[in-house]
């Protein structure tokens, strides 16, 4: 992972053997303009924020962006658009593109944002991931639009809630169990709760193990070679779950010429 500071953003650049045109930056909550507790490069437009603050946020992406994020309308679901053919707002919590200049975003704040590309840089996409997206399916839906072999293609997984913070009841667990049994490995049992057990839920191996099981093998970023938590680090990352009411980060991912 890297950091690199612009004159007054701070990025996240993943760390992953991309191609070189192959362009990807990982927002931060630092350099916006927005006051608490949207403090301050919040991205969402959607969160209750000051409107002409995130647009303003917004535009301070202009200049390392070659063109507008197609924004998306994330409602924890499986499905993947086309960047270059949305219209405004789409319901969709995945999109991809084959096309240079188009910007794929995700924004999130706890749940797991994943940016995939090949190696011949020819694809990218970018998908939410909450833990009802991932337990339905969201990556596999991605990976299964992208017009590339699996095994050329590769991952990053960004900021999310970290496995020593994200507490689940039961039932989320079943749920994950009933997708995939090896989904067991990722959970934990939290506290002594013997009527009502909670459970932390390790979304990152659960994204791990949903890549490798549609042949998606070249995994970065996440807990697999950095140290993510949105929850944990307040002061870089936005998090639902420590704040509730707070800002959104973007991961985005675009071809170059």
């Amino acid at each position: 992972m890297s950091d690199l500071h612009f004159p007054d953003l701070n990025f996240i650049v993943p760390n992953w053997p991309a191609p070189a045109n192959v362009k990807a930056l990982q927002t931060t909550r630092l350099g916006g303009v927005s006051l608490a507790p949207y403090a301050s490069l919040n991205l969402g437009a959607h969160v209750g924020d000051d409107a002409i603050a995130v647009a303003k946020n917004r535009q301070l992406l202009s200049p390392y962006l070659p063109s507008e994020p197609v924004w998306v309308n994330q409602v924890h679901g499986v499905e993947v658009i086309d960047a270059a053919q949305s219209t405004c707002l789409q319901n969709a919590d995945a999109a991809f593109t084959t096309q240079a200049n188009v910007v794929c975003v995700t924004m999130t704040a706890d749940c797991l944002p994943v940016l995939l590309c090949d190696k011949a840089g020819t694809v990218v996409a970018a998908v939410h991931a909450g833990w009802r997206g991932l337990c339905d399916g969201v990556i596999e839906a991605a990976v299964n639009k992208l017009p590339v072999e699996k095994s050329e293609i590769l991952a990053w997984l960004g900021p999310a809630i970290g496995p020593d913070a994200f507490e689940v009841g039961e039932e989320v667990r079943q749920q994950f169990m009933q997708h995939d049994s090896h989904a067991e490995q990722a959970f934990k049992p939290h506290g002594d709760h013997k009527e009502n057990q909670k459970w932390l839920c390790n979304m990152y191996l659960i994204a791990q193990q949903r890549l490798k099981n549609v042949g998606v093998t070249q995994i970065y970023g996440g807990s697999v070679n950095e140290d993510f938590c949105t929850y944990t680090d307040e002061a870089r990352f936005f998090s639902f779950r420590r704040d509730n009411v707070t800002g959104r980060m973007a991961s985005l991912i675009w071809l170059d010429n």
